[in-house]
């Protein structure tokens, strides 16, 4: 009788410890689910195929709903008792918190009424067909669903912008000003050419023959009646009525509230840095780390043999034609060969390579002009999704490169941007972070900025760990992508804390790094385009590079450099403090 109690008693002591973590776990639930439906573009892009016939709504009252929900989600978290999860449930709520803390506080800030850039809106929307299944008709017909559904989330941003002319929340003129040349690419008289239409232009064999032809005059009739016209309304609205009243400054700060613009751009660094950092000492830190990268470039130009000054050697990596290549297609074979160069070399800095792959392929050319250089295109991990593989994700992971303009894209640069955005960068992590055990969903598909650009940062340097840099030209490439990322440090905070121009922007950025024009100048209308986010890569790869340093410090001989790359993936997307007190208890339980 005394076991039996003793068993009941530990099983009610059981029960009431675990209370906490069934709460936190059906919390983490409900909102994983509730964020799936809300936006169905995020759905989607993480392969569950349930809400691909939708877009997210943008009307006030729809956002209004989403914000209360928001709030409502962290009063729930916070009624839950964190001292009584286990280790690893304090991690999920602390970062489950960040997350929704960051989203109330940034309620304030009303960034709903600048719907459209020159790096998204509705004029860019056919490109999610790219991340959509098209095994069945039933799958086309949510594509043709979602096609009908465009022209009343055009009229939704429009409102949108209307009501930002109306309080003066509006984006930098020289920015939106690209935008109706995006905006006109979809208006094309051949409606086959469209990208709206490409899920049309073949078939999987499950289709049947009979339906084929249905389908593509229904998709062509959407896009001519329907569409077109609510893009034609899009570009008279944004010619007519918003261009001219978008605002000559490029600074974040610049709002109707003088103190409310400051406190925005202190609340993107901290946001997208996960740190308490200021404007003001970002700044600092991004002139040392300049200094600091000057004079390693000035060591590797003598390396060179090169003879000149550092920005003569600048503009002969820019213009000689041996660092690029003649044509798209001979551009998009040397990256396919840097690719196959890296892999087999991952074993030299990972003992866990993740089983999703990844493949290279061409940027659009409807965005390419407007975009960066490469960027990485997450596979879909197992969102509740039918269809998914046992290696995480019915979607492979894609690596994005930009062909446009082959003549300003220097060969030197592609072993450092294939490192950063495939592998052992954004792929393996966002690959990695899927195969994680016992993970909440939104823990596996979580994103903080200066963690997961940070790695990959980091991953560049991992380049010399594989013996990738044995050409001093791609040695001068890896030191000009660390350049880049420190004068981001200095730029961002400039244009945004500062009062810089978008000229002193391109200036400091020409002087310091031998990037091209073109580049440089996307960049740049990146960073008034997106405030702050460029801070996180150079923040997140001090922190990370620090850990490495304090690991090999403290274990010395013991100290296996795949074991610490291992356990910072281990850890997951997570703000950069708590990566810090994962990878401490990681080095004292190795000692």
């Amino acid at each position: 009788m005394k076991a039996l109690l003793l068993c009941l008693v530990m099983l009610m002591m059981n029960t009431l410890h675990a209370q906490p973590a069934q709460q936190l776990h059906q919390l983490f639930a409900d909102e994983w689910e509730r964020g799936l439906r809300d936006s169905p573009e995020s759905a989607t892009y993480f392969g569950d195929h349930r809400f691909d016939d939708r877009w997210t709504e943008l009307s006030a009252a729809a956002i209004a709903t989403r914000d209360a929900a928001d709030r409502a989600a962290l009063v729930r978290l916070l009624a839950i008792e964190r001292s009584s999860l286990g280790a690893a449930d304090q991690l999920h709520y602390d970062t489950f918190r960040w997350l929704l803390q960051a989203r109330v506080d940034r309620q304030r800030f009303r960034e709903q009424l600048i719907p459209v850039t020159h790096q998204g809106g509705p004029q860019q929307a056919d490109n999610i067909a790219q991340l959509m299944r098209f095994r069945n008709t039933a799958d086309h017909r949510r594509w043709l669903a979602r096609m009908a559904a465009l022209p009343a989330r055009i009229d939704e941003a429009i409102a949108l912008m209307r009501e930002g002319l109306r309080v003066g929340l509006v984006p930098p003129r020289v920015l939106i000003e690209r935008v109706p040349a995006q905006i006109r690419r979809q208006l094309a008289d051949d409606v086959t050419a469209s990208g709206f239409y490409a899920p049309l232009r073949s078939f999987a064999s499950s289709v049947p023959e009979a339906e084929r032809v249905a389908l593509q005059s229904e998709a062509q009739t959407l896009i001519r009646v329907q569409l077109q016209p609510a893009y034609r309304k899009l570009l008279a609205f944004v010619e007519t009525e918003y261009l001219p009243r978008t605002r000559a400054s490029v600074s974040a700060a610049d709002r109707p509230d003088p103190a409310e613009g400051r406190a925005y751009y202190e609340f993107l660094a901290r946001d997208y840095t996960t740190t308490e950092q200021t404007a003001e000492q970002i700044h600092a830190t991004g002139l040392r780390e300049v200094s600091r990268l000057q004079a390693a470039m000035e060591q590797a130009k003598r390396d060179a043999g090169f003879s000149g000054t550092l920005t003569e050697f600048f503009a002969y990596l820019r213009s000689d034609p041996k660092f690029f290549k003649k044509t798209p297609a001979e551009l998009f074979e040397a990256y396919l060969a840097i690719s196959k160069r890296i892999d087999p070399e991952l074993v030299r800095v990972l003992r866990v390579i993740p089983r999703l792959p990844y493949g290279v392929r061409a940027i659009p050319d409807n965005i390419a002009p407007d975009t960066t250089t490469a960027y990485y295109q997450p596979g879909a991990t197992d969102g509740g999704s039918e269809g998914a593989t046992a290696g995480g994700g019915a979607r492979p992971g894609w690596y994005y490169v930009n062909l446009h303009k082959p003549e300003v894209r220097p060969l030197w640069e592609l072993v450092p941007l294939t490192l950063h955005e495939a592998v052992p960068g954004h792929h393996t992590q966002f690959a990695r972070a899927a195969e994680l055990p016992e993970m909440p969903d939104f823990r596996k598909n979580a994103y903080f900025v200066a963690y997961g650009e940070g790695w990959a940062l980091y991953a560049e340097k991992l380049g010399y760990d594989m013996g990738l840099y044995e050409d001093v030209y791609d040695r001068f490439g890896q030191l000009t992508y660390e350049m880049w990322r420190a004068v981001r440090l200095v730029v961002d905070t400039g244009l945004h804390a500062k009062g810089w121009s978008r000229q002193q922007a391109i200036d400091f950025f020409t002087a310091h790094a031998p990037k091209t024009e073109q580049d440089i100048v996307n960049e740049v209308d990146r960073y008034i385009g997106t405030p702050g986010q460029a801070l996180a890569y150079k923040i997140g790869e001090l922190v990370i590079s620090q850990l490495r340093r304090d690991a090999e410090q403290a274990l010395g001989t013991k100290f296996d450099l795949r074991d610490f790359n291992d356990a910072v993936l281990a850890t997951g997307s997570v703000p950069l403090a708590a990566l810090q007190t994962r990878m401490a208890a990681w080095i004292a339980q190795r000692k």
